[in-house]
């Protein structure tokens, strides 16, 4: 897919303000500072679309962005850790899951974990709640880049292992680095695909 055109349209603190058009929205989610924003950007490939902070907890809104006139790119606000008060993050928390579960335009959420790490409670905790809300996603591992091609390919396979000890069939895993790029094509290319099977 090439990204012809990107723009903001509008942030919303609840569902019911979201876009009334019916168009396919692909939502983009992870822990604070996970790489989300930078993400977004080099995926539409315009550097200042998304806001990217060294503040945890920057996004705290739910922020549509339309793309080639087609389909909406949502950054919603991350989840865990943030510095925040405990009642703004329980209301992130309601903005995040009012979303999830009711906007009939969701086609897909995009889970990012950094895949630096070893896999976060936080992050199979909230796999495990969509799987059983059967919400669709993926999983997108950010940062790619801060890895040796041995030490990605072994926390890949690692994340792999710990969801398979509760998962029959895994979801689809991106792997990904917004500062060289990898893996933007093939996300693109997955949300292009899903957009025609989309009525």
């Amino acid at each position: 897919m090439i990204i012809k055109s990107a723009s903001f349209v509008c942030s919303s603190t609840k569902t019911e303000q979201c876009p009334k058009a019916r168009l396919p929205e692909y939502a983009f989610i992870g822990r604070s500072n996970v790489g989300k924003s930078s993400l977004i950007n080099r995926l539409t490939g315009h550097g200042g679309l998304a806001k990217t902070s060294s503040t945890p907890g920057k996004t705290q809104l739910i922020n549509h962005f339309i793309i080639n006139n087609n389909w909406y790119l949502v950054d919603l606000p991350g989840y865990g850790y943030a510095k925040v008060s405990k009642t703004s993050r329980s209301k992130f928390s309601g903005i995040i899951m009012d979303y999830i579960n009711h906007r009939e335009q969701l086609t897909l959420l995009f889970v990012l974990v950094d895949v630096r790490h070893e896999p976060q409670k936080i992050d199979l905790e909230f796999i495990t709640a969509l799987g059983e809300a059967g919400v669709p996603f993926a999983l997108v591992f950010t940062k790619a880049d801060k890895l040796s091609t041995g030490a990605l390919v072994s926390n890949v396979a690692h994340y792999k292992e710990i969801l398979l000890q509760t998962w029959e069939e895994l979801p689809p895993v991106f792997v990904t680095s917004s500062e060289t790029g990898t893996g933007r094509d093939e996300l693109l290319d997955y949300i292009d695909q899903l957009n025609k099977n989309v009525n």
